[in-house]
């Protein structure tokens, strides 16, 4: 089953999403390909603000997966929803 996570920065933390941003990519390259697709949301002036992710696997993995996260860590997120996801295209 798939999972998308759906990651919204705190408003005025673009510096804590760069400053933890190789650790965050290092921890998707990690995953051993549960991470079939990630990048960044973008706000109007270009800027990143948050993040979508769709993981491979059931829904307790990805919450391990998300909590596991050097951007969680760094307390980047002012939410994160984790919703079941069904691929069609």
């Amino acid at each position: 089953m798939h999972h998308v996570l759906i990651c919204r920065d705190k408003p005025g933390h673009l510096e804590v999403r760069k400053a933890n941003r190789d650790a965050h990519i290092a921890h998707i390259k990690g995953s051993d390909g549960a991470i079939i697709a990630a990048g960044p949301l973008l706000d109007d002036a270009g800027e990143m603000c948050g993040s979508l992710l769709i993981y491979e696997g059931d829904r307790a993995a990805a919450e391990a997966w998300a909590a596991a996260d050097p951007y969680a860590a760094a307390g980047l997120f002012e939410s994160v929803e984790i919703s079941a996801w069904k691929k069609v295209v």
